[in-house]
């Protein structure tokens, strides 16, 4: 994994292990002290990736927050925010969508061979479309990202996206957070959701490196490569 980006996984589950419900409002699992540990988590980022389907659904910025992170990203020679990415296998991406109107983090979007001459069509020069083949692996497009001088990798979401790295072997670090919330529906989505999951599936047992109370949530950070490095914020590369 020499050539991939450092990728840390993050996520928040309910007590019963859902990542939402299925009302049409996005279920906030985390608390303000919790968004601000992720805002620091991303400002040691070089980018961030999301599926399509969380662009779509939950419109997220997927910014750096806090001026002074910004400022420090700045100082030292780096945009202000990390770069924003996406993947996808349809063209239903919207130019207006944060992510693609904020005006930062220049977006990139990993497209597959059949959509990709519309979704540069439907994005213009909001966004940079990349043809990831016929069906975009993340192992694949980790590895562009690396050569695109991406070291340290961000995925947030949602929940295909996050079992597409597990499978892929290809992430290095999960943060998950644990809510005290019961959301009781057994078809709302969770990490892993119905059907086999390989990766995920293996049987080998994550190292559990940390345990933090964040208010009323609690973190857990699992090393999932031997890459993983304790003293670091989140992870980084030995």
């Amino acid at each position: 994994m020499a050539d991939l980006p450092y990728t840390v996984l993050s996520c928040a589950v309910s007590l019963d292990g859902c990542l939402d419900d299925t009302s049409a409002e996005r279920l906030v699992l985390s608390n303000r002290a919790d968004l601000d540990r992720v805002d620091a988590v991303r400002a040691s980022c070089d980018a961030i990736l999301v599926g399509a389907g969380t662009v779509r659904a939950d419109d997220p910025r997927l910014a750096v927050r806090h001026p002074a992170r910004r400022a420090q990203r700045v100082a030292r020679g780096r945009p202000p925010t990390p770069r924003t990415v996406t993947l996808t296998r349809h063209p239903a991406l919207d130019r207006r969508a944060t992510i693609f109107a904020a005006g930062e983090g220049d977006p990139l979007v990993y497209a597959a061979t059949a959509v990709v001459a519309e979704t540069r069509q439907r994005l213009g020069d909001a966004a940079t479309v990349v043809d990831a083949g016929d069906r975009p692996e993340v192992s694949w497009v980790s590895a562009d990202l690396h050569g695109r001088g991406v070291r340290r990798l961000m995925v947030e979401g949602g929940q295909d996206v996050l079992r597409q790295f597990l499978d892929a072997g290809v992430a290095d670090e999960l943060q998950l957070v644990v809510a005290p919330v019961f959301v009781g529906d057994p078809t709302a989505p969770r990490l892993l959701g119905p059907g086999r999951s390989p990766g995920a599936g293996s049987g080998r047992r994550a190292d559990l490196v940390e345990v933090r109370q964040v208010e009323d949530v609690v973190l857990l950070r699992y090393a999932l490569s031997a890459r993983f490095d304790p003293d670091e914020l989140g992870g980084a590369p030995r």
